[in-house]
């Protein structure tokens, strides 16, 4: 999941990328309306985080432009405990849910949650492939209900490579979906979080494909044959 939380309080701001990174998710924080606007116009993500007072350009003016543009991104506005009417505006506007400031972080991290699995169109959260079961909202996955352990980066891979099963992914869409917006990553490290995650899930008899020079592909599970009988 790739989040841009667009926040110019400093001190939030790191509070709750630090947080959300912990939890698994690959955060892109910008500090005022314009940065956010851009972003969002020439970037791809599942949730907005959006607090109404940025300067530059406010947070309902990016509000405003982003659903001009037909994007049905999940917005998550934050706003100051007294401002009514600007919760009201970006309710109007086509916001999602809103927090007033403060917060707690657990509740926050709830909220994101519920507005990431109604992004994916809702319904349930578990994907199964195979022996392989992934929780999308606990962010876990299991093989024969034996959990795996995965870094957030090999959840995220996973996730990619389960939503897209039988069909090629490239190293640069993964680098778009697993990294922060302007991070570098070297084909190199894709490479090392591939081969980790292979490592880990091959017991089950789950392939990842190497399409050389173009990419990966999850193939499609085919059970075992049963063992003949004589």
């Amino acid at each position: 999941m790739r989040i841009l939380l667009a926040e110019d309080d400093s001190v939030l701001a790191d509070g709750l990328t630090r947080s959300l990174r912990q939890s698994g998710y690959a955060i892109d924080c910008v500090k005022n309306g314009q940065e956010a606007d851009t972003a969002l116009s020439t970037q791809e993500f599942d949730l907005l985080i959006l607090d109404l007072g940025l300067p530059r350009l406010s947070g309902l003016e990016v509000l405003r432009r982003l659903r001009a543009r037909g994007s049905l991104l999940p917005v998550l506005i934050l706003t100051a405990a007294d401002s009514v009417e600007q919760r009201v505006n970006g309710l109007d506007l086509g916001a999602d849910d809103y927090m007033a400031k403060p917060f707690a972080l657990s509740e926050l991290e709830a909220r994101v949650r519920a507005l990431t699995r109604r992004g994916q169109g809702g319904g349930s959260t578990v994907v199964k492939h195979g022996p392989l079961t992934y929780d999308q909202v606990g962010r876990s996955a299991s093989i024969n209900d034996q959990m795996l352990d995965l870094s957030a980066r090999e959840l995220g891979l996973l996730e990619i490579l389960l939503a897209r099963t039988g069909r090629l992914v490239s190293k640069e869409q993964l680098v778009d979906h697993l990294c922060e917006w302007g991070e570098e990553v070297s084909n190199n490290a894709i490479e090392v979080y591939v081969h980790r995650l292979r490592k880990k899930i091959e017991t089950g008899g789950i392939r990842i494909a190497t399409v050389r020079g173009l990419g990966y592909c999850l193939e499609k599970y085919a059970a075992p044959a049963p063992a003949e009988t004589k």
